[in-house]
């Protein structure tokens, strides 16, 4: 069943080629061809507007830019937000907030990666920035993939101007906090990961509800949780 999404509470009943370039993660993500694109995007539109398809009638909720609207559907604790233009009466894109596999069940209530696809003409709008920020407001913490495009490089940096996080790494299902920065050769080890807290959330608090470690070499003054 489709649940409604508040706009600034988590919904969750316990929650809340490689380029070597300075302050990035691994980028060498390449993007699908947009005509693929645009078909998968067709045909989603249709199915939000046809009466008795699950993804009909889900809850909306307007963009800072009123003529965007969110469709936003869960499904086994994974968030669906498809971005709809409504003067063009077509799907803009959608992102999604998946769980991720590699984390504890410690650390899975409280995260989710995004993924995004957007249609060549709705990219570099500051869709995707909403939508990140929309999941934020509610309490969602997020955290990046292995792997990252460009454009997903350059949302996480703007985002990261204003929301507090950091970099972990992920090994082993468990996450270690490595700072508010890093150097750039250990941002370009596979586990290593951005992540960014959700409304509500201090560092303190993300740590102790996900067991993280604090891998700094002063991480006992900082007081997170030091082991599992």
């Amino acid at each position: 069943m489709d649940l409604v999404l508040s706009p600034f509470r988590w919904p969750w009943p316990d929650l809340r080629v490689r380029w070597h370039r300075p302050l990035e993660l691994r980028i060498d993500v390449n993007p699908p061809p947009p005509e693929s694109v645009e078909q998968e995007l067709d045909t989603l539109h249709g199915r939000l507007h046809t009466p008795g398809d699950r993804l009909f009638g889900l809850p909306v909720h307007v963009l800072p830019d009123p003529r965007f609207v969110m469709h936003c559907r869960e499904a086994d604790g994974e968030w669906y937000v498809y971005v709809e233009d409504q003067v063009k009466r077509q799907l803009a894109g959608y992102t999604v907030f998946n769980r991720l596999i590699e984390v504890s069940r410690h650390t899975d209530p409280h995260v989710r990666a995004p993924h995004s696809k957007y249609a060549q003409p709705y990219q570099r709008r500051g869709l995707s920035t909403a939508v990140y920020t929309w999941a934020l407001a509610t309490g969602m913490c997020l955290i990046s993939g292995a792997r990252q495009s460009p454009g997903a490089h350059a949302l996480w940096e703007g985002l990261a101007r204003r929301h507090a996080g950091g970099y972990v790494e992920l090994r082993d299902k468990l996450l270690t906090y490595l700072g508010r920065d890093v150097p750039t050769p250990r941002r370009e080890d596979l586990p290593v990961r951005r992540f960014l807290l959700g409304e509500g959330w201090s560092l303190g608090a993300f740590a102790a509800a996900v067991r993280m470690r604090d891998g700094r070499a002063h991480g006992a003054a900082a007081g997170l949780v030091s082991g599992p």
